[in-house]
């Protein structure tokens, strides 16, 4: 069946844009009225929105110049970003960045969701602004999109819903496996680190409430006996710039896409050799910690600090980076905020660390790479198929929207 006829999206559907009342005005607020918000959108299970995070009085309705438009209605995204969709499972208002499509008359919604998700490269590509860019008003009701037949908007809706719906259940049974995959990673971590290797060994209370129990021939320790400060200054600024990351430890900043303000010249800033542990002292509640991999510079705001003999450094960063230890450590921060939290050196001398035998410690390392490198390869492999599934998903609406379906829907 041929597509080549179009129309106009302002022809099929009445499309508004909402707004925002008086945030700080109390009896606008918590009615019973959904108002759609880009965040609600974003967080959407599926196609439907079932809920939102905020919603008006009937009288902060009636100040802010917003349309209800009714269940079965399309909600669509105008800016951050442009084109997330989602079908109405409620009725509601939205505010000013999205924008409320409802249906005429021999218009199935459902149908038309698809043909806007199948067009949302374009709906990017149409955003205009400086600041951020924006999906206006005009540019989306001259949009144009097919005229089918109303009983054949229905019809290959109904075929995408059941194939989308398949897809979709598939692609969040594999987003739970790579959260199971990630809690499994980091409990296979926290036990080495924190209870060695053999199931079996025997346990003793270390009197420390964030270790607890730890194998009765290893030793703790505090933090001041087991690393001592370096401040040593560059001259030239010219060593490896290396940044500190909750996420990724201590890596070179070549090789991390950073945007932040950089200064005129490194000079003065913080030496570190392979090995150190350094700390983000802004962030080490956070867990902005690790061990250096190779030798370079840091901020002048972050401590460096040399391990004693008595630790490997590869351990000591799997042990730094649990977040049990950044909650340790965040009870010797000083700051008023807590997101203003700083950990100083006399702060972390008094954190206790256990002390396994050091030929126990590179065990531990060793069993850590191995365990989470099988871990990491399972979850680059879902992470492949949710990609697969996403392309099929894609690839299945553009074909539907288009005609190029159609023997499969009339078989």
């Amino acid at each position: 069946m041929s597509r080549d006829t179009t129309i106009q999206l302002r022809h099929l559907f009445k499309i508004v844009s909402g707004s925002t009342p008086e945030s700080g005005n109390a009896d606008y607020w918590n009615g019973d009225i959904a108002w759609v918000t880009p965040e609600d959108v974003s967080q959407v299970d599926g196609n439907v929105l079932l809920d939102t995070r905020r919603k008006l009085t009937a009288e902060g309705f009636a100040n802010s110049g917003t349309t209800i438009a009714r269940t079965g209605s399309i909600v669509l995204t105008k800016r951050a970003p442009i084109g997330q969709l989602a079908m109405l499972g409620l009725d509601a208002c939205s505010n000013q960045g999205c924008f409320l499509l409802s249906a005429m008359e021999a218009v199935e919604p459902r149908f038309f969701y698809y043909v806007l998700a199948n067009k949302v490269p374009l709906l990017q590509a149409l955003g205009r602004g400086s600041t951020f860019m924006e999906l206006s008003t005009d540019d989306l009701k001259a949009l144009r999109v097919p005229v089918l037949d109303y009983d054949e908007q229905v019809k290959i809706a109904n075929h995408l819903d059941a194939s989308v719906a398949k897809l979709d259940e598939l692609e969040q049974s594999k987003e739970r496996l790579l959260e199971i995959l990630a809690e499994k990673r980091k409990a296979v971590i926290a036990t080495a680190v924190t209870r060695g290797l053999d199931p079996k060994v025997t346990l003793r209370d270390s009197g420390v409430p964030w270790l607890g129990e730890i194998p009765a021939h290893w030793e703790f320790e505090r933090a001041r006996w087991l690393f001592r400060e370096r401040d040593v200054r560059s001259t030239s600024g010219e060593e490896e710039l290396l940044t500190v990351s909750h996420l990724t430890g201590v890596t070179p900043r070549s090789e991390k896409d950073v945007n932040m303000f950089e200064a005129e010249t490194n000079e003065g800033y913080k030496l570190c050799e392979p090995g150190d542990l350094v700390i983000n002292t802004l962030w080490a509640w956070m867990g902005a910690m690790g061990i250096a991999p190779v030798k370079g510079i840091v901020s002048p705001a972050y401590n460096v600090y040399e391990a004693g003999p008595r630790l490997a450094p590869a351990y000591v960063d799997a042990l730094v980076r649990l977040p049990v230890f950044a909650q340790e450590v965040t009870r010797y921060s000083k700051g008023v905020w807590s997101s203003r939290l700083r950990l100083y050196p006399e702060g972390l001398f008094e954190v206790y660390l256990p002390v396994p035998p050091l030929e126990e410690q590179r065990a531990i390392v060793d069993y850590i790479a191995r365990e989470t490198a099988k871990l990491d390869a399972v979850r680059a492999a879902t992470e492949r198929t949710i990609a697969l599934l996403k392309e099929r998903r894609s690839a299945l609406i553009a074909a539907a929207v288009t005609g190029q379906l159609d023997a499969g829907l009339t078989a």
